[in-house]
Parts: structure tokens; C-alpha cells; sequence
């Protein structure tokens, strides 16, 4: 793992924008991670990218918060997706949040991504409220939530 650079950008766009294909044509347009501008999340240090080998495999963004660390996106690159990459994301959440000493890792998802819902289930993360996605109308986001203190 290491911190994305500016020079990263358009790969983190062209694998986030990958990784949440499926979605965008579930939904009839793209989730609010494909839509983000990343040069800001790069510049505050909140883009981790996981590289196998010279190739960028997958990535999370994770924001610093005063009581709690918040996962904006998981993405892992389709060729890379079943290799449970996305655990080692996850683990690196956990960690992270470890090292900030805050107590819990937040995310939020689209109740109609069920598959991801079910991970962070299986991971240790509890549904922690629903809410109308305030840039969406009729979307509904999944408020998560998991204790850093808990293993999965």
C-alpha cells in the first residue's frame, strides 16, 4: 500500500470508473465515487493505492476524522476482482484507524449494491441507519459502521 501522488490521478480514475461499471449500468448512471474529483482526496493524503506487481490493482480512500475514520470507495480493478483484494482494503481501514486512534470505521453505501452490504456484514460492519442520497433523488444510502477494536 502506499499513498496515491498527483502523477496517479487518471489511474485512479480509470480504475475507479472500472471497478463501479457494473453499478453505473444497474443504476442508470454512476455511483457518486465515479463522479468524485480525486486531485483534492489525493492532495490531503485520504487515496491508497494497492499495487501488484508495476500494476495498480486497487485502491480505498479513507478520510481522517476527529472520532472515526470514513471509507469514501473500495475499488479493486476487474482483473484483479476474486482475489479478495478487497479484505486487504479493508484490513488497511482498520489499521489505519488503529494508528489515528479513533474507535470505529464509518462507511455508506447504495442499498442497492446488496452484495457489497453483505462483505461488510460478513466483515464485522453494522448497519447503522438509511438515508435519501442528498445528491440523488430516490437513491438510499447504508450507513455502516465497525469498532476498530473488532476483529471480523
Amino acid at each position: 500500500m502506499r499513498l496515491g501522488r498527483p502523477e496517479d490521478l487518471a489511474a485512479v480514475v480509470a480504475l475507479t470508473t472500472d471497478a463501479y461499471a457494473p453499478y453505473t449500468r444497474i443504476f442508470g448512471g454512476p455511483p457518486i465515487p465515479v463522479t468524485e474529483d480525486y486531485a483534492p482526496r489525493i492532495e490531503r493524503g485520504e487515496v491508497w493505492l494497492l499495487e501488484e506487481g508495476s500494476e495498480l490493482a486497487g485502491l480505498i480512500v479513507l478520510e481522517r476524522h476527529a472520532d472515526h475514520a470514513m471509507i469514501f470507495s473500495v475499488a479493486v480493478a476487474p482483473a484483479f476482482q476474486g482475489r479478495k483484494l478487497g479484505i486487504i482494503l479493508l484490513d488497511f481501514a482498520d489499521k489505519q484507524a488503529q494508528s489515528w486512534s479513533v474507535p470505529e470505521v464509518r462507511l455508506y453505501t447504495n442499498s442497492r449494491m446488496e452484495r457489497n452490504i453483505a462483505l461488510y456484514s460478513a466483515y464485522g460492519y453494522r448497519e447503522t441507519g438509511r438515508r435519501a442520497n442528498p445528491y440523488r433523488p430516490g437513491w438510499t444510502l447504508v450507513d455502516m459502521a465497525k469498532p476498530v477494536d473488532e476483529a471480523a
